[in-house]
């Protein structure tokens, strides 16, 4: 039996997918259900209790393929997106829906139990979340579960954003939440991760996934000329550049997504014990990120 990431592997010693039967041992294997994210964000959970350390979250939207459901309300299953695999509260999660047409390209956006913006609104959805679309009415879009949400905020699957570091810019000031994936908290490797989503490029959760996933390593970080879009990482860390002397990443030095210098973050993380491991770039004839090539 060949060694597999737990963290994206759905096994555990009393129960595993059945794709992996004989590839990993387990007491049982089971076909899995796939689910869809119908809250605007939940949590994805090491273990079936609340207080569980977060290991991600799911967005609306997304899909679930589910193993394992226990009588607290939780089910035990794996991300379609990133492959990720934990638990999370069962009253998130429904039979799939119709397929998404839009996705929220906001930062954050409201969705209303009718066409009024003086209504009480119902859901904050966070940007990536993604909605089937019934119809538009009056500047807003009508999801075919009779939600109303602005129609400013979305746009169609498939419609990506072209810079993936302006979409990061844009979480300037978020404050850091380990696991987090949204503007209300977020870690450096999700930054990341929705970022690249929203330019239509699959991502990894974790930085070390990152690191053997993204682009090509290039240079010294003591000598290169930084580009924009180059990913800097450390063991269990990554800041994305902006220009030549400034990068951004979510950290708990500032608890928050911020912009320093990179030089001077540099010799920070360096006197706290941690050096830099590797400088990726993206590889793309034309320039555009939205074309950069993933190494997966």
């Amino acid at each position: 039996m060949r060694d597999f990431d737990l963290r994206v592997t759905p096994a555990r010693a009393d129960l595993a997918a059945k794709y992996l039967q004989g590839k990993v041992a387990a007491a049982r294997y089971v076909d899995g259900r796939v689910y869809e994210v119908i809250a605007p964000q939940t949590p994805l959970r090491q273990a079936p209790r609340p207080d569980a350390p977060l290991d991600t979250e799911a967005l609306k939207g997304e899909r679930v393929t589910v193993y394992d459901e226990n009588e607290e309300g939780w089910a035990w299953g794996q991300l379609a997106a990133d492959n990720y695999v934990g638990w999370l509260p069962r009253g998130a999660l429904a039979p799939p829906g119709a397929p998404p047409t839009h996705h929220v390209a906001a930062l954050r956006t409201f969705a209303f139990p009718g066409l009024s913006i003086k209504l009480p609104p119902v859901e904050a959805l966070p940007l990536g979340a993604k909605l089937a679309v019934a119809r538009f009415e009056d500047r807003m879009a009508v999801t075919k579960t009779g939600l109303y949400v602005p129609a400013v905020h979305l746009k169609p699957v498939g419609d990506n954003e072209p810079d993936f570091v302006a979409v990061a810019e844009r979480f300037l000031g978020a404050p850091y939440l380990w696991g987090g994936k949204t503007a209300l908290g977020l870690d450096c490797s999700g930054l990341l991760q929705i970022a690249l989503a929203a330019c239509g490029l699959p991502c990894p959760r974790d930085t070390d996934m990152q690191e053997r996933a993204l682009g090509v390593a290039v240079g010294d970080s003591s000598s290169l000329e930084f580009r924009r879009g180059d990913l800097v990482f450390w063991k269990g860390h990554v800041a994305i550049v902006r220009d030549l002397a400034d990068f951004l990443h979510a950290n708990a030095f500032h608890m928050a997504v911020v912009s320093e210098p990179i030089a001077e973050a540099i010799a920070r993380i360096r006197a706290a014990g941690s050096e830099v491991t590797s400088v990726r770039r993206f590889e793309a004839a034309s320039g555009a990120v939205a074309s950069a090539r993933l190494v997966i």
